[in-house]
């Protein structure tokens, strides 16, 4: 009815969720799992998310024209702490790592056009990339929107196009690159599958949850 609103519910329309915090990763994670968008493959500076509002800020000014060749966000409640870097150091067998602090970020691939990003996209996780930036680790979820018409029947990486992997390896080498970065390493060690993926967002979760108990 007009007007009829309570407190709860007014308090749901005037104050939009922190897309970190507020919103669920999903209940058949890490199976399917809920993405927040912040990039499309049309943008051409590199938007994030403020930490501290939720909203989308411009992060930097790109040194070179880059575009992302997915949708690119992240994945609530998730976040690179102890286990995380824990993880990749076994894998590896390098030492003295951490966590980038940040929610794990996911790719997500489509054959649809969507024109911006600020929305939640539900997607399977197919592999991913074990990438370093410098002694962080900051790993690349990659994953395919659920029933999408081309990628959907996707179940893994291996299965992916060969070019689209590249891209994105190339990407995620480059799009860093700033003047004030310039004596800063970024590899890519491994591409790994969609069970080390869902173990990489099942750790993450792990850590977000150590996390928000610290405060």
């Amino acid at each position: 009815m007009e007007g009829d609103y309570s407190t709860d519910t007014c308090e749901t329309i005037l104050h939009r969720s922190h897309p970190w915090h507020g919103l669920a990763l999903g209940d058949d994670s890490p199976n399917v799992v809920n993405c927040y968008i912040e990039m499309v493959p049309t943008d051409t500076v590199k938007y994030e998310m403020d930490k501290e509002t939720g909203l989308l800020k411009v992060d930097r000014p790109q040194k070179y024209s880059s575009l992302c060749p997915s949708l690119y966000g992240f994945l609530p409640k998730t976040y690179a702490g102890q286990r995380v870097a824990d993880y990749c150091m076994k894998k590896t067998d390098r030492k003295n790592l951490e966590g980038d602090a940040d929610p794990i970020d996911i790719c997500v691939l489509t054959e649809k056009t969507i024109v911006r990003g600020d929305l939640i996209v539900r997607s399977v996780p197919i592999g991913g990339f074990r990438l370093l930036d410098g002694n962080e680790v900051d790993d690349k979820i990659i994953s395919v929107m659920v029933g999408d018409f081309v990628y959907g029947d996707i179940a893994d990486i291996e299965d992916c196009p060969e070019n689209l992997i590249e891209r994105l390896r190339h990407y995620f080498l480059t799009y860093k690159d700033a003047p004030e970065r310039e004596d800063c390493i970024v590899r890519i060690t491994d591409i790994y599958g969609a069970e080390e993926a869902k173990e990489v967002i099942r750790l993450s979760n792990l850590d977000y949850q150590d996390l928000t108990k610290k405060k």
